[in-house]
């Protein structure tokens, strides 16, 4: 028997009939990372049924992120309010699902995936509620049969469980935009970056949490340190950041371009175009992952392994080690500030962009 036939698979009340699956269903409600780094999930998908119907229900605000992502025929998104929960929950019924993978263990996740109806419910033993499912992997380290292991690796363990073939674990990927391209294009064409096909490199400084906040003078000195070798800098963030869009700019010798105003398919176009990205721990990064463009991340509180760049594009992770990490990120318990993004020093970030883009020519 081969290795992969031994490993443990979800505990179902019936196996499921593929050659009789034309329609699936997949839950994720979370953030833009999160998002991102389902798309190997939902290769391995459409690569094992590529004439069936496969939905994926997100939040609203989430969803642009997988314009044109060409694996899914239809991004769903969750309705506002109970009316709009409940609207939603009708349409996923009347969909008529024959599978439905619960990527996340929420309990609004859960709902849903029950709402759905499907004849085959995906999810892990841990998940709170888990009657609601008939098919129940006990976790993603007994499928690979190791602890340590990736996001999306956890993700692609619950298609495996069922018979997905995932051996393979596809890197993520987004698709670019024509249409957020030329968007672009538009409004690049005032700022100091005069076209999107010029070298240039990404950053984000911004961040979810205080606990994976590099500071931003540092990132002026990460701009600085490009504009010596010949590349200007783009820096981005949402309208919540754009005070720490302007404190890198205002603490840079050199001209950064920022915005603050670009859509989700506007920055994965932008990414796509650029020559290396650097940023904090964060969706953006994984966007830029998923255009495979080279990338330093600068780690603070959260998982090193499970939150990496999934890709082969040339990338390094910049971190001090501490005996507290990973943690929640809410707070720092330990020292009250976050030392173990505080600690990192531009110098370092300085080395893992010279190797990645040694690796890159």
């Amino acid at each position: 028997m081969a290795a992969e036939d031994q490993r443990p698979k979800a505990k179902s009340q019936k196996p499921i009939d593929w050659a009789r699956v034309n329609r699936v269903l997949v839950v994720k409600l979370r953030s833009i990372g999160d998002t991102v780094l389902a798309t190997p999930s939902l290769i391995s998908l459409k690569r094992f049924l590529p004439d069936a119907r496969i939905d994926i229900l997100l939040e609203d605000w989430v969803a642009p992120v997988l314009d044109g992502f060409e694996p899914v025929n239809d991004v769903l998104v969750v309705g506002k309010g109970l009316a709009g929960r409940m609207q939603t929950a009708s349409e996923l019924k009347r969909r008529g699902y024959d599978v439905a993978f619960n990527l996340h263990g929420g309990t609004t996740a859960t709902f849903f995936t029950a709402a759905s109806r499907a004849r085959h419910r995906v999810g892990l033993a841990t998940y709170q509620y888990s009657f609601l499912y008939n098919h129940l992997l006990s976790s993603p380290a007994a499928f690979w049969g190791r602890d340590v292991m990736h996001s999306a690796e956890q993700q692609l363990a619950l298609l495996g469980s069922v018979g997905v073939p995932v051996e393979d674990r596809p890197e993520s990927h987004l698709i670019v935009s024509p249409r957020a391209l030329h968007a672009l294009e538009d409004k690049l064409s005032d700022s100091a970056l005069r076209t999107p096909h010029s070298a240039f490199a990404l950053l984000h400084p911004g961040t979810a949490f205080f606990t994976k906040q590099w500071p931003p003078k540092y990132f002026a000195h990460v701009a600085e340190y490009l504009y010596e070798r010949g590349i200007p800098s783009v820096a981005i963030g949402s309208r919540s950041e754009s005070g720490i869009l302007q404190e890198v700019a205002d603490s840079a010798s050199v001209a950064i371009a920022t915005f603050d105003d670009l859509t989700l398919p506007e920055i994965t176009a932008l990414a796509s175009k650029a020559k290396l990205f650097v940023g904090n721990d964060s969706g953006i990064a994984h966007i830029a992952a998923a255009v495979n463009i080279p990338s330093v991340v600068i780690f603070g509180s959260s998982n090193r392994n499970h939150w990496r760049p999934w890709t082969d594009a040339p990338n390094e992770i910049v971190y001090e080690e501490f005996a507290c990490q990973p943690c929640p990120g809410y707070e720092c318990k330990e020292f009250g500030e976050p030392r173990c993004i505080l600690s990192v020093q531009p110098q370092k970030v300085f080395d893992a962009i010279d190797r990645v883009l040694s690796k890159s020519v």
